[in-house]
């Protein structure tokens, strides 16, 4: 059974603008690393999109691999990938988004059309 993450780290995702999510082409291979944004919806689910699309490596290694890990100044917490494109956790992150990051012109282009697809869930591991 997959964990949940504690109060603790949702409020701290919650607070947190940016976070650095670690991915990798293959197991062994070198890690890398990505500035992204993070939300928690109102269900607690921890969502990510990419601002790229697909063709952002974070988002394509971490697909791929079905796992990453997310790091907040200190904290390090590994989490499971699962594609999140159905309607209600693609909302669910646009809605999030809108209200972490109100006023931003980058909100706006994270609610294109085109890059709703690439709504992802964190779980932890």
């Amino acid at each position: 059974m997959m964990g949940c993450f504690t109060s603790e780290a949702l409020d701290l995702l919650r607070l947190t603008a940016e976070v650095e999510i670690e991915t990798r082409m293959a197991a062994g291979e070198p890690e890398h690393r990505a500035v992204i944004w993070v939300v928690v919806d109102e269900e607690d689910r921890v969502l990510i999109r990419s601002y790229l699309g697909a063709k952002a490596r974070w988002y394509r290694e971490a697909v791929a691999e079905q796992a990453a890990a997310i790091i907040v100044g200190d904290h390090r917490v590994d989490v499971r990938i699962e594609a999140a494109g159905d309607d209600e956790r693609v909302a669910a992150c646009s809605r999030a988004l809108e209200g972490k990051y109100p006023r931003r012109r980058s909100t706006e282009a994270m609610l294109r059309p085109e890059i709703l697809d690439t709504t992802l869930e964190l779980l932890p591991l």
